[in-house]
């Protein structure tokens, strides 16, 4: 399984693991749909948000960590 880094795209991420939407939202990052998603990789759309990247990303991967387990 691919891991999420903090240089994907958040529309990367999306994209591929449309279950990370709750966990962007769930840290005040609803520009799921916004300009800004498309070029913006995780770590500068954290930043921006005041949010520690680091614990952003734990939290997407044991997200699409647990869909995938759910699926077996």
């Amino acid at each position: 399984m691919e891991k999420i880094t903090k240089e994907m795209t958040i529309e990367q991420v999306v994209s591929k693991y449309p279950n990370t939407i709750e966990t962007f939202f769930r840290y005040g990052m609803g520009c799921i749909g916004c300009q800004a998603a498309m070029f913006e990789n995780i770590e500068q759309g954290a930043l921006v948000h005041g949010i520690d990247v680091d614990k952003l990303i734990e939290d997407l991967n044991a997200s699409i960590k647990d869909s995938v387990e759910e699926k077996k």
